[in-house]
């Protein structure tokens, strides 16, 4: 059964077209993965199927009677309230029924009540609906969502005010899980989510049993806990599969080869009947000539046979415009780029009285090498990438160099990029020796065409930041990588080219990242953060996954 139908959607943002034609219906039950390129219109598409915003064209209907929760990227619930109190109001019939309940237990304590028996009963009736309905459970799963998804303990009763951007969006997308929708959109609910609260998420959304439409890069996520993809391509739906993300690329993949075969066996074919043409129509063979040229002119219209079906030209797939990553090689390479040595971390200088986040003993990167560190939010993976590149004092002990080693650093917020300056500027500070020439030529191969040079790095989206942040970083030649989260902000095929120029890069690596995919990809050792400390797990993410449940196993 339809629980919701999107038929024909246009949509415009002044002159520029997002997309049209959008149509395809989602049953319930249905886990659809929604993907494409940035600025494909998915969020955008999101929003107006949550009614949040309006469209050129086209409707969405939903079912009768069925309820839609929706979290945006960077949701903001009301303020004034705690994370319990905004969970509790997620599920308004259990408040109304709890308090119910309160009124009636307060009113069968006169027993003297010549509606006293009356009144039990419907107490005893109303009970057993609110136990039904999941009442006497609520408290319990308010406390476990909200766990999962990183808050402590002391945070559930405590004014969601004061809480962090990112916190604020997890409270919105803990209060979307409580509510039990029939619909559930989410737009990047794996965004301020560290590695265990995404597993913690995924779990549960694959117990889940309702209907989910999801915007998400992180390909593990999508692989783990949709069924369905719908592509948005070239301003449409460009493939709906009946698949997890992984798969349907798969699928996409067959089609494609498909398509292209019969594309080139029909040119051939167009060829052939083009070179008879030309060949006979002026001589014995005319009328057949000119038949044929007829049909041929009817198939480059497209034209109906009388069984119904249209027979036209095939058109090549097309391709979305790839990023084209290359990093420069280090000119030179100590074996050891780096090691660290009782090295203390965190904020508040050497005087004795900083607050220590990490301590890291022993570990290594050689040339060749590349190590991702992970660990839950705020254990201090950031400041560790910080203190390594000089932009915080250690706490204590020491992190050294190999000789003549050059550091490249990628920031999470793209510190150094001018939001005054145009992504032409921004390049040529980082090269001033290069012409602009070929800047524009380095420009191109990371998405900016054209005018888009001049567009200023204040006005570009997060996904452009972080394309200019790792265009500007191929420009040194530098013998030790250090990338904090370069994957926030890009799409699946960026992510994707990043991760094959990154696996042949010749120096040493070193970076943070949440998406398990990349690190799969990319890593072959894991610095994890364990209880203040950082320990090394030899292999990929998966590898690291597997010792890390054989050790719970054990213990």
């Amino acid at each position: 059964m339809s629980l919701v139908q999107v038929s024909g959607l246009t949509k415009y943002y002044g002159a520029a077209r997002i997309f049209s034609g959008v149509s395809f219906q989602v049953a319930r039950g249905d886990r659809v993965g929604l993907v494409g390129v940035n600025g494909a219109g998915k969020s955008t598409l999101l929003k107006i199927i949550a009614g949040a915003e309006g469209v050129d064209g086209g409707a969405v209907h939903l079912a009768r009677g069925a309820r839609l929760t929706y979290v945006a990227q960077e949701a903001r619930p009301e303020p004034g309230r705690t994370p319990r109190e905004v969970l509790e109001a997620a599920r308004p019939e259990l408040a109304a029924a709890r308090d119910a309940l309160a009124a009636l237990a307060h009113a069968i304590g006169d027993t003297a009540h010549p509606e006293w028996q009356a009144r039990m009963e419907r107490y005893a009736d109303q009970a057993e609906a609110f136990e039904r309905a999941g009442g006497y459970e609520l408290e319990r799963q308010i406390e476990a969502t909200l766990g999962g998804l990183g808050f402590a303990a002391d945070t559930i009763d405590a004014p969601a005010d004061a809480l962090s951007g990112g916190q604020r969006t997890r409270l919105a997308l803990a209060a979307a899980l409580v509510a039990e929708p029939d619909l559930l959109l989410l737009d990047e609910p794996t965004n301020h989510l560290d590695v265990a609260a995404v597993e913690w998420l995924e779990g549960f959304l694959s117990r889940w049993g309702g209907t989910l439409i999801v915007v998400s890069h992180d390909r593990y996520f999508l692989d783990r806990v949709t069924t369905r993809t719908i592509d948005l391509a070239f301003g449409t739906v460009g493939g709906d599969y009946p698949a997890p993300y992984s798969r349907a690329m798969l699928l996409k993949a067959e089609r494609d080869a498909l398509q292209l075969k019969q594309f080139r066996a029909q040119q051939e074919q167009v060829a052939r009947e083009e070179a008879y043409i030309q060949r006979y129509k002026a001589g014995s063979r005319a009328g057949q000539a000119r038949g044929r040229e007829r049909r041929l002119d009817r198939l480059k219209e497209g034209w109906e046979r009388i069984d119904g079906t249209v027979e036209r030209l095939i058109d090549p797939p097309k391709q979305q415009r790839q990023l084209r990553v290359s990093l420069a090689g280090p000119e030179r390479g100590a074996g050891v780029a780096l090691r660290l040595e009782q090295l203390a971390v965190g904020y508040g200088g050497r005087d004795g009285g900083g607050v220590r986040l990490l301590l890291a003993d022993g570990l290594e990167l050689r040339r060749g090498e590349r190590a991702a560190i992970v660990g839950p939010n705020g254990c201090g993976k950031t400041t560790l990438l910080r203190t390594i590149v000089g932009e915080l004092p250690a706490l204590g002990g020491a992190f050294r160099l190999g000789h003549g080693v050059r550091v490249g650093y990628y920031a999470q917020g793209h510190e150094g990029l001018r939001p005054a300056a145009t992504v032409l500027e921004s390049l040529r500070e980082a090269a001033p020796a290069d012409g602009d020439g070929e800047l524009r030529g380095l420009a191109a191969r990371f998405l900016f065409a054209g005018d888009d040079v001049l567009k200023r790095v204040g006005d570009l989206s997060g996904g452009e930041r972080s394309r200019l942040a790792l265009a500007r970083l191929t420009l040194q030649r530098a013998e030790l990588l250090v990338l904090d989260e370069p994957t926030n902000h890009l799409d699946i095929g960026a992510c994707t080219a990043l991760e094959a120029v990154l696996h042949d890069y010749a120096g040493a690596l070193l970076f943070v990242s949440h998406d398990r995919a990349f690190i799969d990809a990319v890593a072959d050792t894991i610095w994890a953060t364990e209880s203040g400390k950082v320990r090394a797990y030899y292999g990929g993410y998966r590898a690291y996954a597997e010792a890390r449940s054989a050790r719970r196993a054990v213990a």
